[in-house]
């Protein structure tokens, strides 16, 4: 592996799933693979789970790790072609980010949409970019449409919880949630490429459940059953991903806020004792109710510890392909 951006950089899930299990059991073990090797973390963005935990699994692999919040540390990038720039950004991306790695041997790399271009959000003109330039193997820490290591937290997540025998397959909802805030689709459209993968290749059961006018890209969610009644898309689940998103379609925009559309202990009644997921930072009683967040049947602060496993075993395999 040489870069690592969405589902298509993994071939086999059900195995890196496995070996990050297997790493969370182990952490040190491979503490050599890491050493003499630089992981730069680079934030366009703010971070709690996804600063603290790569930098965790970096150090579990033995590298060193030097990490750059762009907002208060870096110039001002300027990421377009062919503009002089007398304006407020100070130093180009090509420079920045070739410059970077010079230092680094992988990097990280964390921005947002703006959610006011749709066309320029979805071509990830600036990942590609910072990749192009950078030229050492690029981590998305999340990018303006995915969410890549949230995603692999995820799928780990429900195989380690996962309670039923061999012969069935876990039900798993992904459900949107009210919100005040228009919120990019990076996470939902991640969660779903990689739980779409996932039921391919057999490993469980997926759809989704949103208001009408939320769709997201059918890139993302082709092979996922689509309701738009959450109370009949709950019945029977074993896992529901909460999250909200903005209109991909009418770009960005918020619609209402639907308290009806937000979870609580009483509609999980109709689940199979549902474990309730959510990437973090939530935002309680208006996008999840507390009774659900208090209770044994959130799973939302063991997925964010496993963020660390994801992360040690994306390093892990690149470091590897480096070591070669």
């Amino acid at each position: 592996m040489n870069s690592f951006f969405s589902v298509k950089d993994i071939d086999n899930l059900d195995k890196i799933v496995e070996e990050s299990l297997e790493l969370k059991k182990n952490p040190r073990s491979y503490l050599k693979l890491g050493e003499g090797k630089m992981l730069g973390l680079v934030f366009l963005n703010p971070s709690l789970r996804t600063r603290m935990s790569t930098q965790k699994a970096a150090l579990n692999l033995g590298m060193d790790v030097i990490v750059m919040n762009m907002a208060q540390d870096g110039w001002a990038l300027e990421t377009q072609d062919g503009v002089i720039m007398n304006g407020n950004t100070v130093e180009h991306i090509r420079e920045a980010a070739a410059v970077m790695g010079q230092y680094c041997d992988i990097i990280g790399l964390r921005s947002f949409p703006s959610l006011k271009d749709r066309e320029e959000d979805y071509n990830e003109d600036l990942f590609n970019k910072f990749k192009k330039y950078c030229q050492v193997p690029l981590i998305s820490l999340e990018s303006a449409t995915r969410h890549p290591l949230q995603s692999l937290t995820d799928l780990i997540t429900i195989k380690e919880t996962w309670t039923g025998n061999s012969f069935q397959k876990p039900n798993v909802l992904l459900a949107w949630a009210p919100h005040i805030r228009s919120l990019p689709q990076a996470v939902p459209n991640s969660f779903a490429e990689w739980m779409c993968r996932a039921q391919q290749e057999d490993m469980l059961n997926f759809k989704i459940a949103q208001p009408k006018g939320y769709e997201l890209s059918t890139e993302f969610t082709q092979e996922a059953e689509i309701s738009y009644d959450l109370e009949e898309a709950i019945k029977n689940v074993d896992y529901i991903y909460v999250k909200n998103w903005s209109s991909y379609e009418d770009y960005g925009r918020v619609y209402s806020i639907d308290q009806d559309w937000m979870l609580d202990q009483n509609k999980l009644k109709t689940t199979r004792s549902a474990k309730v997921m959510h990437c973090l930072p939530v935002r309680r009683d208006l996008v999840i109710a507390s009774d659900i967040l208090d209770s044994e049947s959130s799973i939302v602060i063991q997925q964010a510890g496993n963020r660390v496993w994801a992360a040690q075993a994306v390093l892990k395999r690149i470091l590897e392909s480096i070591n070669k």
